[in-house]
Parts: C-alpha cells; structure tokens; sequence
C-alpha cells in the first residue's frame, strides 16, 4: 500500500501540541509520511504564547522548494501563516500545484494570543482562499473573514457559502465554538451543494491544545490517502473525537489532544 506524502505548511510549537507538531504527530498515527515548512517559531506551552519569531518570506518558500523538488506531494495544509509577506510569497509558489490543499486559517491560538497580522487578513482572503480545495475556519475565523454573525447552523451554512463565493472549493466551517451542550456540529459546504452538517458527540475536556491543527492535518492525510472530501473529513472528525476523549495533560495549563489515542 501506497504511503502518501503529507505536507503541513504552519508555525512551530515548542509546547508539542499544536502547529507542526501536532501535524506530523497525525499525519504519522494515520499512515501518512509528514513533511514541513515551517512559517514561524513560537515560544509555548500550554499557559500561553511568550514570543513569535518568524523566518522571512523567502527562506519559507526556499524551505517549500526543497519539499517540492525532493518529494512526491500527495496533500498539503497551511496553520499559521503570520504575515502578507509569507502568505503572498507562498501563493505564489503553490499556484501550479498538483495536489488538494487544505487552509486552516489560524489566527488566535488556544491562550488567545494572534498568530495572524492583522495586515495578513486580506491576504489570506485574496491569495489563500481562491482555489484551496478545503478551507476550515472556526466560527470566529469564519467571521473574521466574511464579517458575518454566526449563532447558528444556517447562519454557518451562510458563512460558508460566502467564503465558497470568495474562491474556496469547500468550507468546513467547525462547530466547537457553538452553544451545545450534547454535540459539536460542523458545517460542510461544497459549490453546488446544499450544506451538509456532520454532529460528534461533544467531549468535555479542557486538553484541547492543538483542536484545529489535528482535524486539518488528518482532513489532508486521508486527501493523501485518495479519499472523498466528505469521507476524508468524517474520518478525521472521528480521529479527533477520540483524541480528545484520551487527552491529558503532559504538563502545566492547557493539555493536547492525544495524537496516540489509537495506539
């Protein structure tokens, strides 16, 4: 059986749980072969964010050339993508590529600190979103980016089919953020679709470091792997689902998810 190469392109976190981390950490318990472009280093754990270096746009696309020109690349994913610089230098490199591209558009991690300049949005808008083949906002991404309330399902089936009409091939639009006290629904919108709304059985837990990172890189391995979007997307819900069900906390504050939990 074919192994697939999966791509993360985001930030690095020094806790371990979240960004390439919590990536590669996926990408391996689902049978993939995880590869990295890192976009910025984080001071972390999971108290909060102390610090963000980030390398210039340039050494993150010469770090994507390398990935390219070495590897067969079956799928992709971006995290945090942290300035116009290093989006705009990255969509260019990635304009002709052959694979699914999955966009998490990070911009606030766990603790509340920005992962996202602020001059960055209408980047992301304008050069990541057109043409990704899945983009999965939360809800206050989702709002961020097409300026809409979100409080309810029609209100994120809405959402997503704006940020559809600004270019993306389908939205995820996560429902961890929603009110619900029994499940987390999470909205798929697919051009020429009607929404479909995809329930789990909500986990009370506060180790929930990494969430978004994890449904991501697993919506892209099973991508990698030639599964349907919707399939791909099922599975990785359930991935996550059990993830954070055998969560702990390795250390102080905020724990991560349990990448191992099917060990």
């Amino acid at each position: 059986m074919r192994t697939p190469n999966i791509l993360t392109i985001a930030g690095s976190d020094s806790g371990g749980g979240a960004g390439i981390q919590a990536d590669l950490k996926t990408i391996m318990a689902l049978g993939g072969y995880g590869m990295s472009v890192i976009t910025a280093l984080t001071a972390q754990n999971g108290l909060g964010v102390t610090g963000i270096h980030a390398p210039g746009p340039e050494f993150v696309v010469l770090q994507l050339r390398a990935v390219l020109d070495g590897f067969p690349v079956h799928a992709a994913k971006t995290g945090m993508l942290f300035s116009a610089g290093i989006i705009n230098a990255l969509a260019d490199a990635l304009r002709d590529r052959s694979f699914p591209l999955v966009v998490d558009p990070v911009s606030v991690s766990q603790s509340g600190s920005r992962l996202l300049r602020e001059d960055a949005v209408e980047a992301l808008r304008e050069r990541m979103i057109p043409g990704c083949d899945l983009l999965t906002p939360n809800r206050p991404e989702a709002e961020m980016l097409t300026g809409m309330t979100i409080s309810c399902a029609d209100d994120a089936a809405a959402a997503g089919e704006a940020l559809i009409r600004m270019g993306a091939k389908a939205v995820l639009i996560k429902g961890g953020h929603m009110e619900s006290s029994i499940v987390v629904t999470d909205c798929l919108c697919q051009a020429g679709q009607a929404p479909k709304f995809l329930p789990q059985p909500k986990v009370e837990t506060t180790n929930n470091h990494g969430t978004g990172c994890t449904l991501s890189a697993a919506i892209a391995t099973g991508l990698g792997h030639g599964l349907p979007l919707q399939v791909a997307v099922t599975r990785a819900q359930e991935f996550l689902n059990l993830a954070l069900r055998q969560s702990y906390a390795p250390g102080k504050g905020c724990g991560p998810v349990n990448h191992a939990a099917r060990r």
